[in-house]
């Protein structure tokens, strides 16, 4: 049996006993003495004789325990919002067996990270989707026919008149910021004309708002993706234009949709002033939720300094993902 594969206790054991034994040997072999009371010369040689010892014990078992401060080291490391990372089980019986351990904890916690996040997200799709259409429906009729009873009181009085006009210029206004947060909450055009059409009237509807130029680029032959799959490039698209209104400074952005192995590649970069250094890109909030949606749906999102300056948000996901 190779050392490396006994128990971390017999390999401890194996070590200590070996320079136990050498050092029985040398006093057997050996012309040194012992004398009582002890010599200088005795004294010397047992002090090198035992540092001698100690540090061996030291280097070998430094070595033999190297494979767990690693897996202790890489442990600390490991990102639930990036799945797949496993450690390789390597080491004694005992590092092996704790790296399995680990990556089956790590398989566990993700299965459950994606379905406790996948039944979050449903639940708020479907809260915003109910909003949306109370938005549409309910307050959008009532101001519809606020803007018909003002039609009918208009009369040849030029105050009423002028009033009347105020009057209905405001409803109008709150008409559209209704019509405004209901498609926010819920990308009709997703639903109902898929996601190419809808990113291009996104990147219209920043442009107008931000003033900030967008430069829209989709292939022509994009792989189908799930309803699931196509309302996260939505919105991992849809905060990244947000946060570029809000941080980035920019004057520019490109939005790219293309086809890649097996798979569907959003790409969305700036020539902002880039992520400040004290950004956590896990942690931040906005971010975090664009890399829980690219789990759940089995992509992976990466936010990068762009080429020419800024900040490139890229998602990539699997054709088929559900």
């Amino acid at each position: 049996m190779r050392f490396s594969r006994l128990p971390l206790l017999w390999r401890v054991f194996t070590i200590n006993a070996t320079l136990l034994a050498v050092a029985a040997l040398l006093l057997a072999v050996t012309p040194v003495t012992v004398h009582a009371p002890i010599a200088l010369v005795e004294a010397v040689d047992l002090a090198v004789g035992l540092t001698i010892m100690l540090i061996a014990n030291f280097l070998l078992l430094r070595h033999t325990l190297r494979p767990i401060h690693r897996l202790v080291a890489r442990m600390g490391k490991v990102d639930l919002l990036r799945p797949g990372q496993r450690l390789g089980e390597q080491g004694g019986v005992e590092a092996a067996a704790l790296v399995r351990a680990f990556n089956e904890m790590l398989d566990g916690l993700e299965r459950e990270r994606r379905e406790s996040g996948r039944r979050a997200l449903d639940a708020q799709e479907a809260e915003r989707l109910r909003i949306a259409r109370g938005l549409h429906d309910e307050v959008g009729q009532v101001l519809t026919g606020v803007l018909l009873q003002l039609d009918s009181l208009a009369g040849p009085q030029a105050d009423r008149d002028a009033q009347v006009a105020e009057t209905k210029q405001a409803v109008r206004q709150a008409l559209e910021e209704v019509r405004r947060i209901a498609r926010e909450l819920r990308p009709e055009m997703l639903d109902h004309l898929g996601l190419t059409s809808a990113l291009t009237e996104l990147s219209r509807r920043f442009a107008d708002q931000s003033g900030i130029r967008v430069q829209p680029s989709f292939g022509a032959d994009l792989p189908r993706l799930s309803d699931a799959s196509e309302l996260a490039v939505y919105r991992v698209a849809q905060e990244s234009l947000t946060n570029v209104a809000r941080h980035a400074h920019a004057s520019r952005v490109v939005i790219v949709l293309e086809p890649g192995p097996g798979s569907v590649v959003l790409r969305v970069s700036d020539d902002g002033r880039g992520i400040p250094e004290d950004v956590d890109v896990n942690g931040h909030g906005g971010l975090r939720g664009m890399r829980e949606r690219a789990l759940l749906v089995g992509g992976a999102l990466a936010v990068k300094p762009g080429r020419g300056g800024g900040t490139e948000v890229r998602l990539e996901v699997p054709v088929g993902a559900a």
